[in-house]
């Protein structure tokens, strides 16, 4: 089987990872597996955002404001 080296990899990254890897029961290297699959199936459905929540109104900073004022929070 082909291995991968993967050199240069931030300090940020690498903790991401051990910290998913960790929370999924995985060593770091199955997680990468399961991480590089899941972008590369050609299957999967592209990942996108969900749609923006329409209220009955809008959430502005004046809207806010006024409801602090009057003790609402």
């Amino acid at each position: 089987m082909p291995g991968l080296v993967i050199k240069d990899l931030p300090a940020k990254l690498h903790r991401k990872l051990k910290e998913r890897a960790a929370r999924h029961h995985r060593s770091m290297t199955k997680e990468v597996l399961v991480v590089l699959e899941r972008a590369l199936s050609e299957d999967a459905p592209p990942q996108e955002a969900p749609p923006p929540f329409k209220g009955r109104f809008a959430l502005t900073d004046k809207f806010i404001a006024r409801a602090r004022r009057e003790g609402r929070e």
